[in-house]
């Protein structure tokens, strides 16, 4: 006989979807111990666990799953063959509407006359205090994507409105925006893509306490201070509507000593998550969860806690340094909504990470 870890670990299922399929009838086990509940399988049961994950993996109905292992087992192989069949029509009809719908998307998007960002027809120049843009680019490059297919987040976008400076930076999984103020433009917004080099060249150059002055002609930036000048050529992209993705809903608030936060992150337990980040990796996740108290806690069962959001470790740590406050304001809500770091003296300064999915 088989445990069930055994034939998780064989067939490709998760222990979790081995219990599914055993409550909804699809694979039950051959024994369960009637004092403890464990399930026990068969060696034989192996075949239709990995032909089950086969199944699965290609969106196959579970009404249609159950048919397929009842002619698996009983050597139907017409009817097993006829349900495949019909399957894979399926998919590929869906398959072609699919593509039908994102051709009209397509057509959409090139037709749009607005697009996310302002023409630069005309140069802006203002003035920042260069303390106030270092402490915003260094409160957001760690948020800026290095995914070489999506070249629109690889830097920080400017966002000029009014007195202000919003400096935004993306990389799908996590969201830094920051504000510095500025002097010497009063016209429309404009929106401008720094790659991430040259925001960094110009880091370099924030090191004094007197304005710097940025300015954005075409599709050029400068940025001159008395200690030099960097200047480069913007992303010629648009960078998505970030007003609308930092609604996030409501949720717990916790005040939180930085540091000793970070340390028990740091060194607290995690587990492992199925995909993280760019490229799919496994990463280490932090389970968090603000209690009744306003405290927050470290989990270190996946399963133990439905309330508990996860989050990728190594973003959460990037996310409490780039916060430079000794205290920070997180806030939780439900397990598969973001999780925002905030200043608590600075409401337009913050951090927005996506939670990870822990998978069955």
């Amino acid at each position: 006989m088989r445990s069930i870890g055994e034939m998780a670990r064989d067939s490709g299922l998760s222990v979790s979807a081995l219990r599914f399929y055993d409550r909804g009838g699809v694979l039950v086990p051959a024994w369960v111990d009637p004092m403890s509940g464990y399930r026990w399988y068969d060696p034989g049961q192996l075949e239709e666990a990995r032909l089950l994950a086969r199944l699965r993996r290609a969106a196959m109905p579970l009404a249609d799953i159950r048919m397929v292992l009842a002619g698996w087992s009983g050597a139907d192989t017409d009817l097993v063959r006829k349900l495949l069949q019909e399957h894979l029509r399926r998919l590929e009809a869906g398959l072609s509407d699919a593509r039908n719908e994102f051709s009209t998307l397509r057509a959409l998007l090139e037709s749009r006359e607005k697009p996310m960002t302002s023409p630069r027809t005309a140069a802006v120049r203002l003035s920042v205090p260069a303390p106030e843009l270092a402490d915003a680019l260094d409160a957001v490059r760690f948020a800026a994507s290095r995914d070489p297919e999506l070249p629109m987040l690889a830097g920080v976008l400017f966002d000029i409105e009014g007195g202000t400076l919003d400096v935004v930076a993306t990389d799908r999984y996590r969201m830094a925006v920051a504000r510095a103020s500025t002097d010497g433009h009063a016209g429309t917004r404009v929106q401008t893509i720094v790659p991430a080099p040259l925001v960094d060249a110009m880091r370099a150059l924030l090191n004094g306490g007197e304005p710097v002055r940025l300015a954005v002609d075409g599709d050029r930036v400068t940025l001159e201070s008395g200690d030099g000048q960097t200047a480069g050529h913007c992303l010629d992209h648009d960078f998505p509507d970030y007003r609308r993705l930092v609604r996030t809903p409501d949720g717990r608030e916790a005040l939180v000593d930085t540091a000793a936060f970070r340390e028990a992150v740091r060194t607290g337990p995690v587990v492992t998550g199925e995909a993280s980040g760019p490229g799919g990796t496994a990463a280490d996740l932090s389970l968090l969860k603000v209690m009744d108290d306003g405290t927050v806690t470290l989990g270190e069962d996946r399963w133990g806690d439905q309330n508990q959001v996860a989050v990728n470790r190594e973003y959460l740590l990037h996310a409490l340094d780039a916060g430079a406050r000794d205290r920070l304001v997180l806030e939780i809500g439900a397990p598969a909504a973001p999780i925002a770091i905030r200043r608590p003296d600075d409401g337009h300064t913050f951090s927005v990470l996506m939670p990870v999915r822990l998978e069955n």
